[in-house]
């Protein structure tokens, strides 16, 4: 199997070389932007490794990873309007260098990018790769609503966060598993196993996000720390708080956003236990994608760089 960092570095080529028009300007100019910013070309990485498992050579897989990483940066510039959000991999957002008109309809186009990207397949592998992404694409936008509303709730259970971040972000991951298996014209309990096996990766992958937003250091995050409870966003953490019934966690939230709601924060989910409890959570999914990862490997298949992509995921501290 192709090493991880050649597998990053041809999927950073296709992505920075898209032939995307230059006229309008305004239109086209913001995507070359956006995906120059690079970030870790995780999802694409993990459709071009399913398809070698089933020697797809990645010059074919390349295109379904691309529609997943043009969707995949589609969303990160509304999401970016949605949570107003300054920064995005260290640099401006979209919205914040040119407008929130540009931004939107520049995402829009990279959204038709995607689908571009799809019709390079042969009819028998297309109306399967189609119906598996509309799936995910329109479950994507339910997580996002899903988080949306959360903002304006104070009931919202651990059950129902996990199901909207498993939508919001882990399907995405399952979706480009399952692509790399679809195209080596595998089974339905393989594509079902590899689908599981990123849904896993991403629900873990989401939960140390949600850890590393308060937690991580602010020179290697790429975006604010902090940020999620500056907006008093639903997350893990703030549930589990709030499932204390502490006192302290009502004016935690009714504190202004400062750098000092921060710092409050961090103390009060540790010192409660939330911070423990969360990690946990995260190693309960690490566990079921190592699981998954395993019975492919007792398959016969080679799942060595899916491992070190899976271990790269889930011990990151950025």
């Amino acid at each position: 199997m192709t090493s991880l960092p050649s597998i990053a570095a041809y999927i950073e080529s296709c992505c920075t070389s898209s032939a995307f028009k230059s006229e309008p300007s305004n239109l086209y100019e913001p995507l070359r932007y956006f995906m120059s910013l690079g970030g870790k070309r995780i999802r694409p990485a993990l459709t071009v490794m399913a398809a070698e498992m089933f020697d797809i050579p990645k010059e074919e897989s390349i295109h379904a990873a691309l529609a997943i990483e043009f969707f995949h940066n589609f969303s990160l510039i509304h999401d970016d309007i949605m949570d107003e959000a300054p920064l995005r991999r260290g640099k401006s957002t979209v919205h914040e260098k040119w407008n929130t008109s540009v931004a939107i309809l520049s995402g829009d186009a990279l959204f038709i990018e995607s689908y571009q990207s799809l019709i390079h397949y042969p009819d028998d592998r297309l109306p399967i790769l189609l119906k598996r992404f509309n799936e995910t694409a329109v479950e994507v936008c339910e997580g996002q609503q899903m988080d949306m509303d959360f903002e304006n709730r104070t009931n919202v259970t651990v059950e129902q966060y996990l199901h909207m971040i498993r939508l919001k972000t882990s399907v995405l991951l399952g979706c480009a598993l399952e692509f790399g298996a679809i195209l080596g014209r595998q089974n339905e309990e393989t594509c079902s196993l590899l689908y599981n096996l990123g849904v896993s990766l991403g629900l873990a992958f989401q939960i140390q996000d949600d850890i590393l937003d308060l937690y991580a250091d602010p020179l290697k995050f790429g975006k604010q720390v902090g940020g999620d409870v500056l907006a008093n966003k639903k997350t893990m953490l703030l549930i589990e708080a709030l499932s204390t019934n502490d006192n302290r966690v009502a004016e935690l939230i009714a504190m202004s956003a400062t750098e000092q709601k921060v710092e409050v924060a961090k103390k009060l989910f540790t010192d409660l236990g939330c911070l423990e409890i969360v990690k946990q959570k995260k190693e309960y999914f690490h566990k079921q994608a190592d699981d998954a990862i395993e019975t492919l490997e007792k398959s016969g298949k080679n799942t060595s760089e899916l491992k070190k992509l899976a271990e790269f995921l889930l011990m990151r501290d950025v």
